[in-house]
Order: C-alpha cells, then sequence, then structure tokens
C-alpha cells in the first residue's frame, strides 16, 4: 500500500467520512434542501464543539486559571461567527426555494437539544426547556442535567472570589474590575463579547425566519419568527453589562 493511499485511508477513516457524507437525507427532490439539510447538520457538530469549550471554560474559571480561560472565551465567541457566517449561505435560497421543500419538513431547530443545552449553561433558565422533549428521551434528560448544574456566570463568581473580589457584592466588585483593567477585566470583556456573538447570531437568525417565510408559523408548527424575536437582545450576563455604564 502507498503511503498516499495510507494517507487517505486514515484521513477517511479517521474522520468517519462514509458516515458522514451518508447522513445528509433530504426528503425531497429540490435542488436546495440538501443544503437546508447540510447547515443544521453542521449547526449541531458546532453546537456539540461549543458545550465541549464551555463546559472547559468553567473548570478553568473556578480554577482562576486566566491564560485558559481567555483563550476558551475566543475560541467560543468565534464559534458564533462562523455559525452567523452560515446564514449568509442560507440567505442564498429565496422564499420560493424554501417553500418548495418546507412542507415535508416535521421538524424545527426549536428541537435543537443542544442549543437548548447551550442556553441552559449560559444562564437562560426558564424551567421549561426540557418539556418540549419526550419524557425518558436523551435529549430531556440531558437538558434536566445541565438545569441542576451552576451556570458559566457561576463559574464566572467563583473565579472573580479566587481573585479577591467579593461575589456578594457584585456591582462593587465588577466596578473594581474595570478600574484595575487587569485580566480579570479582560474575562469579564470576553463573556460580554461571548454574549454579544450569541445575540449577533440569534439575531440574523430571526431576519432569516422574516425572509423566508414572513408572519407564517414557524417549521414543524413553531411560532415563527415572533417567537425568536423575544429571545433576542435579552443579555446572558445582565450584571456585566450594566456594570460598563457603571448601572
Amino acid at each position: 500500500m502507498s503511503n498516499s493511499h495510507s494517507a487517505y485511508c486514515g484521513y477517511r477513516d479517521y474522520l468517519v467520512l462514509e458516515t458522514l457524507l451518508d447522513i445528509q437525507k433530504p426528503i425531497t427532490e429540490q435542488h436546495d434542501e440538501l443544503l437546508f439539510v447540510v447547515v443544521h447538520q453542521s449547526h449541531e457538530l458546532w453546537f456539540k464543539e461549543l458545550l465541549h469549550e464551555l463546559d472547559a471554560l468553567q473548570v478553568t474559571l473556578r480554577k482562576a486559571d486566566s491564560g485558559p480561560a481567555l483563550r476558551t472565551l475566543r475560541r467560543a465567541r468565534a464559534i458564533f461567527r462562523a455559525l452567523t457566517a452560515q446564514i449568509d449561505v442560507l440567505e442564498t435560497m429565496t422564499a420560493d426555494q424554501f417553500d418548495a421543500f418546507r412542507d415535508q419538513l416535521v421538524g424545527s431547530g426549536f428541537y435543537s437539544a443542544q442549543f437548548r443545552e447551550i442556553e441552559v449553561v449560559l444562564g437562560r433558565r426558564d424551567g421549561t426547556a426540557a418539556e418540549h422533549f419526550p419524557e425518558g428521551s436523551r435529549e430531556r434528560e440531558r437538558i434536566r442535567a445541565r438545569a441542576g448544574e451552576p451556570t458559566l456566570f457561576d463559574a464566572f463568581l467563583a473565579c472573580l472570589d479566587a481573585k479577591g473580589y467579593s461575589p456578594h457584592d457584585l456591582p462593587s466588585a465588577l466596578h473594581g474590575l474595570h478600574s484595575d483593567d487587569g485580566v480579570v477585566e479582560q474575562i469579564c470583556q470576553g463573556l460580554v463579547d461571548l454574549d454579544q456573538a450569541f445575540q449577533e447570531w440569534q439575531y440574523r437568525h430571526v431576519v432569516l425566519v422574516q425572509r423566508m417565510i414572513g408572519k407564517k408559523m414557524g417549521t414543524g408548527g413553531t411560532a415563527g419568527a415572533e417567537f425568536l424575536r423575544k429571545a433576542i437582545f435579552t443579555p446572558s450576563f445582565p450584571a456585566l453589562w450594566q456594570a460598563r455604564h457603571g448601572e
């Protein structure tokens, strides 16, 4: 076996390409449906990586390990930007092209369990996230497990405490951070940047839905753009935003 053949087999097998490239299963003959499937599947892969990074971020924050925490924050923000960039690709599809296969779809991104997990980790907890999934399902159990764990902001508070800032008087602690302009302030800024990237991705998603379906009911019977609009511009870390303006 030649070196090039061995390298190809190694690449193919390591990435499980035969399986990966066989799981796109459009249910219509419409040309644009494959794009829709690929973008949503790649979203789920990025969600998996993002959860992996957010878990690591919480560990480093609790250890007050500033360097790795800052690197992970940059990576997590870059992932949200990559997700936002994929919306550019979906926007090459017209409303008519989407409508040609939309009625055949039975699911919606509303039912992405990994997205719900991300919301829970970031602190958006209204107690209903798990209820959208069947009792006993892996998705429901994962979301419930996440909801029973501390949030990313809780890990940040632990970092503050370890660095000598009292989390019990948060406004004063955050004011001190911005005055000191040190590494913990950089972490604070990184969390705000992450939050902003999350909101920007959500905003682009809402605009995409409006472009595609207007005020129609969402795919799979969900509430559509109106439901999504309520979620944007709601910061995950409101205290950090307020502290930037001395509130």
